[in-house]
């Protein structure tokens, strides 16, 4: 209903009226709510990190369990509080280190292709145009929300600054025609997805998992020959966060098929292992598997193509 959006947006704005502070304290009893009351994907969660860290004890994995609770509902709060967030506090607030490697991309006339993940807040990432230069048009891929009212808030708050938001289906499209402009773009894509089964081309070794992996962002910064980096982000201390480029590759072309998306997948591996808690936990990010692919499926001229006429998900 159209009515929907008005009041939700309402809500979201007078809440975000509140100091960080406040929207803290707010944080504290929802992590309450959450872990202890709702158990949100409490079983989820456990399971994700037991599989990933063997080598950790069980009250290491309870304090880490806990520890990314509590950062998902500083997450929740801090993504309400953007809303009506000032530039001076949010450069403060999220600070970008290494933009001299993107700057001379982009001087060069070459687009960037950013992988990121689902760690830090990375609703915050979309205010980079404040920090790149200004002959770059940044943007972000995106996974349409259902709900049409939260998905018409998140377009609003993601291009706040002057950022873009691509649909995923749409990217290719899109993107072909920034080049055909001559427009240098950034863009991130969050790669950490579970894949559908039929965009299932490569798998890694991840978190200590046999792990189906998204080829789109390698396939599309190949294509287009766009610079590739790995976005690292840090917490610093509650509500500050640094996020460094760090560059893999100028020439995609020039690297093996699957090599960059390998070698993202072992850096953010990297990231999570130094901090794990900051990393989206309750997703199910292993629900398929490598025996159940092989199974269901085959390839057929580099294509998934499903062994039996009906394929139950």
């Amino acid at each position: 209903m159209k009515i929907v959006y008005p009041i939700v947006y309402a809500l979201w704005y007078v809440l975000s009226l509140l100091p960080l502070r406040v929207l803290y304290v707010l944080s504290d009893g929802l992590f309450f709510l959450i872990y202890y009351v709702v158990r949100y994907r409490r079983p989820i969660v456990r399971k994700n990190l037991a599989a990933s860290f063997p080598e950790k004890s069980e009250q290491e994995l309870l304090a880490v369990e806990r520890g990314f609770f509590h950062f998902f509902c500083d997450y929740l709060v801090e993504s309400v509080k953007f809303m009506t967030m000032k530039e001076d506090e949010l450069r403060r607030r999220m600070v970008f280190k290494g933009m001299e490697a993107v700057d001379e991309a982009i001087n060069d006339g070459q687009s960037c292709a950013v992988y990121l993940g689902h760690y830090c807040n990375w609703e915050w990432v979309t205010t980079l145009p404040l920090w790149v230069t200004p002959k770059a048009q940044c943007g972000q891929i995106y996974h349409p929300i259902e709900n049409a009212e939260f998905d018409q808030l998140f377009l609003s708050l993601r291009q706040r600054f002057g950022s873009v938001c691509i649909a995923m289906n749409d990217t290719l499209r899109e993107l072909v025609g920034y080049r055909q402009k001559g427009q240098p773009v950034v863009i991130g894509f969050i790669a950490d997805q579970v894949p559908h089964w039929r965009n299932i081309h490569h798998w890694c070794n991840f978190l200590n998992h046999d792990t189906p992996v998204l080829t789109g962002t390698e396939r599309i910064a190949r294509k287009l020959k766009q610079a590739a980096f790995y976005l690292e982000l840090r917490r610093v201390k509650r509500g500050y966060y640094e996020a460094e480029f760090r560059l893999i590759t100028r020439d995609v072309p020039a690297m093996a098929e699957y090599e960059l998306t390998t070698r993202y997948f072992e850096l953010l591996e990297e990231t999570i292992r130094r901090a794990p808690e900051y990393w989206l936990w309750s997703h199910n990010r292993w629900k398929r598997t490598r025996e159940e692919f092989n199974e269901k499926f085959e390839v057929v001229g580099g294509k998934v193509i499903p062994k039996a006429i009906e394929l139950r998900v």
